[in-house]
């Protein structure tokens, strides 16, 4: 049996309802260019959730045993669009506007497992 590795990630947005609003529309299924999950999916990412609470975002990325993180995610930088959706969504983030995806969504450490 293979084990998915989990990935937990955090970003804030601007505390700006609007922008709020409007990246919450961008990020819908029906309005988020397709490429974008594409890219998720042929980087080995196979499930990634986005949670918010205000203006905090708190991501799920699950991969399989074979994802290096670090490897994985800079090639999924190159595929098509990509970085012309980190730019996109950049106006939406509490981060600078030349950040990598790498350096706005901030790998979390866990600190507790349910024994």
């Amino acid at each position: 049996m293979t084990t998915n590795q989990r990935f937990c990630l955090t970003l804030d947005l601007h505390e700006d309802p609007a922008l709020i609003e409007e990246y919450k529309f961008w990020h819908k299924g029906e309005n988020i260019w397709p490429e974008i999950p594409a890219g998720i999916k042929e980087a080995g990412i196979v499930n990634m959730e986005i949670f918010m609470l205000d203006n905090r975002l708190f991501m799920i990325l699950e991969a399989g045993p074979e994802f290096n993180f670090d490897y994985d995610m800079k090639r999924l930088s190159t595929f098509p669009r990509q970085e012309e959706w980190e730019e996109f969504v950049a106006r939406f983030q509490k981060t600078s506007a030349d950040a990598k995806s790498k350096e706005k969504w901030r790998l979390m450490e866990r600190i507790f497992q349910l024994p």
